[in-house]
């Protein structure tokens, strides 16, 4: 006889009776501060970030386990996992005494792995993605006699989820608009939106996936589950290709809408969480953010209340280069151009003085920070440079390149261009046959509004500058790298230059780096 599908009445009671906090803690609900201030809308956070294994996945473990029979404990737990998941089976086990076998996404960062391992789990890394992972782990459920720890397709696991959403609606009780959920395969927005639903039918609740990692949005709409053939990995976790029977059913019926969100929106949404907790969360745990802020931006919301679900916080540090690169320009704090200059005596510092006098373009009047600056002489007759700049509001790149172009420096917004993003900032540069008579030098100068054109402003213009190469990196002093042709008879004269400059700096003029990859 099949077994009826349990109904909203049947997961409140499971999620009541859930047992979670043998190892999990009643994560914090706080005010994001600066976040609710910028965008007129109350905004809470959800630190699920807090827990033991810095993920919500150990509540649904758990709760999955403690449920399991003496005898299958015995004989142990297995699960595929990106990471997440596979910690607090690890961790459960190890507080239930049982064995874990855990099978990882070779995609999986080494932090993940390492957590896992430190918990006492045995790691099989298999495939590129979770469901290659699964796969396996199927396969070697039937081999060792195994049971299966599912992370997201099982009611004992969304019921262990949807204690979130009870601490949420107990820890708040006044106004909600909506609580905004990350998705992969659908086990955290199911018991969310069981539990929400249940007690407090008019909070939205709203599903956020990446946009190349959509599998439940997709599914939703074509009303069947639907097998997406490939996922983006930056989310890794939420990069699911299939989400489960069950969530699918649930998440059919009970939430609301369904978001989708681009890497560069995430990066910003890493940056504004840490602004508010100094915490820095996973790209899945900032998913909910992300989303939050498109929403306000899209329908003009003021004086609502928002919650996000910070849901992890298992970040590779190597990762954060990446994040804090694309952070600005997610944000569109920042506006990158390809601008042609004409190769003549004083062009480049009548380019430096017009972005130091940018309009405001309907903001308050600020000083522009220049973020990036890359050239290398190519042409005799006209220069290309690759600039970032700082930007007051979002839309203002295509008009700081009208405006660029209208005073003769014709300009190509980069801004939303992920070869000049991802690649081509890096290999502005080369051999130059131009570059007579050049000279290399390193300088160090503090890094503060205006110092760059300050620099820039300084440099004689009787020396033609061949390389210039400056990125912010946020730090307190910058670092440029500058190419100078500088005739020999006039080599006195530039050492007293660089006297007066007051900039430390070390020249690179006989450095073979220089000679193997810039000089002709």
């Amino acid at each position: 006889m099949k077994t009826l599908p349990l109904t909203p009445a049947d997961y409140l009671k499971k999620i009541l009776t859930a047992r979670v906090y043998d190892v999990a803690v009643e994560s914090n609900l706080e005010i994001a501060h600066s976040l609710s201030v910028r965008l007129n809308n109350t905004v809470l956070l959800k630190r699920e970030d807090q827990q033991p294994v810095h993920s919500f996945k150990l509540r649904g473990a758990y709760n999955k386990m403690a449920h399991l029979t003496p005898a299958q404990l015995k004989k142990g737990v297995i699960c595929a996992s990106a990471g997440n998941h596979a910690q607090g089976v690890a961790l459960s086990a190890q507080r239930l005494g049982a064995r874990a076998v855990i099978v990882m996404p070779t995609t999986t960062p080494a932090l993940k792995v390492d957590a896992v391992r430190g918990f006492g789990g045995e790691v099989v890394l298999f495939g590129d993605s979770y469901s290659d992972a699964y796969g396996h782990s199927l396969e070697l459920e039937k081999k060792e006699g195994l049971t299966f720890v599912h992370p997201f397709d099982d009611p004992d696991v969304i019921a262990g989820q949807g204690t979130i959403a009870m601490e949420m609606l107990r820890q708040h009780q006044g106004r909600l608009d909506a609580v905004f959920v990350a998705i992969g395969g659908g086990g955290l927005i199911s018991g969310v939106a069981n539990y929400i639903k249940a007690l407090r039918p008019e909070i939205k609740v709203i599903g956020v996936q990446m946009n190349d990692s959509d599998a439940m949005t997709q599914s939703v709409a074509a009303h069947k589950r639907v097998t997406l053939a490939d996922v983006g990995l930056f989310s890794d976790g939420t990069a699911v290709k299939l989400v489960g029977e069950e969530t699918f059913r649930v998440a059919s019926n009970l939430v609301d809408e369904y978001m989708l969100v681009d890497t560069d929106s995430v990066c910003a949404a890493i940056k504004d969480v840490f602004t508010d907790t100094r915490s820095i969360v996973e790209p899945a745990g900032a998913l909910a953010v992300a989303a939050i802020k498109q929403y306000v931006a899209a329908r003009k919301t003021k004086g609502e209340t928002y919650a996000a679900i910070l849901c992890g916080a298992n970040m590779n540090f190597d990762r954060l280069r990446f994040v804090a690169e694309r952070a600005e320009v997610g944000e569109e704090r920042e506006a990158l151009f390809a601008v042609t200059i004409p190769e003549e005596r004083g062009s480049f510092r009548r380019f430096c003085e017009l972005i130091g006098d940018l309009p405001a373009f309907g903001g308050a009047k600020t000083l522009r920070n220049v973020t990036e600056f890359n050239y290398r002489i190519s042409d005799s007759q006209k220069a290309h440079v690759f600039v970032g700049l700082t930007t007051a509001t979002k839309g203002e790149s295509s008009k700081i390149a009208a405006h660029l172009t209208k005073h003769r420096f014709e300009a190509l917004d980069l801004t939303h261009d992920e070869l000049a993003k991802e690649h081509i900032r890096h290999m502005v540069g080369g051999h130059s046959a131009l570059a007579k008579e050049e000279r290399l030098l390193r300088f160090v100068f503090p890094e503060r509004p205006g110092a760059l054109l300050k620099f820039l402003s300084l440099m004689r213009p009787g020396w033609n500058i061949s390389l210039f190469h400056y990125r912010n990196q946020g730090a307190d002093y910058g670092r440029i790298l500058v190419g100078l042709q500088v005739p020999e008879s006039d080599n006195t004269a530039f050492e007293e230059f660089l006297a007066t400059l007051g900039f430390p700096y070390v020249e690179e003029t006989a450095n073979p780096v220089f000679k193997m990859f810039l000089q002709q």
